[in-house]
């Protein structure tokens, strides 16, 4: 039996329609997943991640593929985006869900269920994906129980002939957010049906038999206020539940442990997390990351510990572009280290430790080539052994302060944060700037004098000894260079 989440899990997203083409060439053969070699997972388990987020395993839609394969605008994009792409790169949207069942492409039901149990006896978890917003345009819903669509008139298809698609049973409004247009290749379902809510339940306790934990695609979307908003007079009235609370609950009195995530935007991860959701997106970090702001970073980490432990950080996933093309040089791994060290979820996206630089379209089976950024990698190997401490994987977190000198104005650039567990701690200092940054910390803990510390850097494998006198009286004194950062392990304490 898998023992309970961690406090603060690390979850590594794969493409794995792409992964296992990459095994496939590599290995010389058809690879699915029932047939990944054991040292595919060995490779895996040495990421020292909590679970794997096998990302777009589900059956997909003949039909959207049809659709999207007679779009020259779309196919001259993919071939821009893939040199030498050929019809067979071409694959069908993640999100475009035929059917809750493993594509027997990537090895069918036997295939997902073998991977769960690699996966398992190293230790990790499984994720999959459920999309609550919309199916494809062959789902078996759409003959089956057309009622649990939003459905257009022949005026509203006129209208507007991209946002409704006109099926031998009716007019059916095409999935969408209201900020981005409408999703051809989907249909959108009627969140506020009963009927769909209830077999939505039946649906969702058949998924989670088969991981461990689930991403919900676009979680906001299903906010009774957010949908009929979205949808107007075509949603109709809302009902008093919210759509989230009674689904997530049922699934968890029959699977105590199951674990929720929400893809969540517009501030809406509060809701969310009092919804049910276990984790949200922490799109607000990625976004003042991405700025440079550093004094919004630091207020955003100031906000309550209780919602910081229910969010899930990343500098990047499949919605966002690469880190390294976002982040250039240094600042990679300065922003990757405030994400991956901070309370919450950490997810680490396939590619990011290679430092690939291009975003991967969905639509395409397999990879641009890209060389890897050995520095970035060696990175990421340190970051991951840092993963496995017990003090950040399940312990106590606390954000340290300044201590202001008008001297150097420059100190308000570092970022600084405490972890431990019981009598071990950690120190995580950043310099997120361009600038060198000279400045004091300020360490929360009451039993520094009287010893003497030492403080080892995981990252450049230096030893430091200072006096606890020194660190409780004046702070810790720093000075860093431009994205400089520093992981201090404190230990091998002894009496003064």
């Amino acid at each position: 039996m898998m023992l309970a989440w961690p406090r603060n899990p690390v979850i590594y997203e794969i493409n794995t329609w792409v992964w296992l083409r990459e095994l496939s060439r590599k290995y010389g053969r058809a690879v699915d997943l029932g047939s990944v070699p054991p040292d595919e997972w060995d490779q895996l388990s040495s990421l020292h991640c909590d679970a794997v987020w096998l990302m777009g395993v589900w059956q997909r839609s003949a039909a959207a593929i049809r659709q999207i394969a007679a779009d020259e605008n779309r196919l001259n994009r993919l071939r821009q985006a893939l040199e030498g792409f050929t019809p067979e790169d071409l694959v069908a949207p993640p999100f475009s869900i035929r059917r809750y069942r493993a594509d027997p492409l990537l090895g069918g039901p036997e295939g997902l269920a073998a991977a769960r149990e690699q996966l398992a006896l190293r230790g990790i978890r499984l994720v999959l994906d459920f999309v609550p917003n919309h199916v494809a345009p062959d789902h078996l819903w759409v003959t089956e129980h057309p009622e649990f669509f939003l459905q257009g008139r022949d005026e509203d298809r006129h209208a507007n002939p991209g946002a409704f698609l006109n099926l031998e049973n009716g007019t059916f409004a095409c999935g969408r957010d209201p900020n981005y247009p409408p999703w051809q290749e989907t249909l959108q379902l009627n969140l506020f049906h009963p009927e769909l809510r209830a077999a939505t339940g039946e649906l969702l306790l058949e998924i989670a038999g088969q991981c461990d934990g689930l991403r919900c695609d676009m979680a906001m979307l299903a906010i009774n206020e957010v949908f009929e908003e979205n949808w107007g007079h075509l949603a109709g009235r809302p009902p008093e539940e919210e759509y989230w609370p009674g689904l997530l609950s049922a699934v968890q009195s029959q699977i105590p442990g199951f674990l929720f995530i929400a893809e969540a935007y517009w501030s809406r991860e509060v809701e969310l997390q009092q919804q049910g959701f276990h984790y949200c997106y922490d799109k607000i970090l990625y976004d003042v990351l991405r700025t440079g702001d550093v004094e919004a970073v630091r207020t955003h980490l100031q906000t309550i510990y209780a919602h910081q432990q229910k969010l899930i950080r990343f500098v990047e996933n499949h919605g966002e572009e690469r880190a390294a093309a976002v982040f250039p040089g240094a600042r990679n791994q300065a922003a990757t280290l405030v994400a991956a060290l901070t309370p919450g979820a950490k997810l680490i996206h396939q590619g990011q430790r290679e430092g690939r630089l291009r975003k991967h379209p969905l639509l395409l089976g397999r990879w641009a080539e890209e060389g890897t950024d050995e520095e970035l990698k060696a990175f990421h190997e340190r970051l991951s052994a840092a993963f496995q401490a017990e003090e950040i994987h399940s312990g106590n977190w606390r954000l340290c302060e300044l201590q202001e000198d008008a001297d150097h104005p420059g100190s308000r650039n570092i970022l600084a944060w405490c972890w431990w567990w019981e009598d071990h701690r950690f120190l995580v200092l950043v310099n997120f700037s361009g600038l060198p940054s000279r400045g004091q910390v300020l360490l929360p803990w009451t039993d520094l004098e009287d010893r003497v510390w030492n403080l080892f850097d995981m990252f450049s494998n230096r030893l430091y000894t200072r006096t606890g006198a020194e660190m409780s009286q004046s702070g810790l004194s720093l000075d860093l260079a431009p994205w400089e950062f520093h992981l201090f392990r404190f230990y091998n304490l002894s009496p003064w």
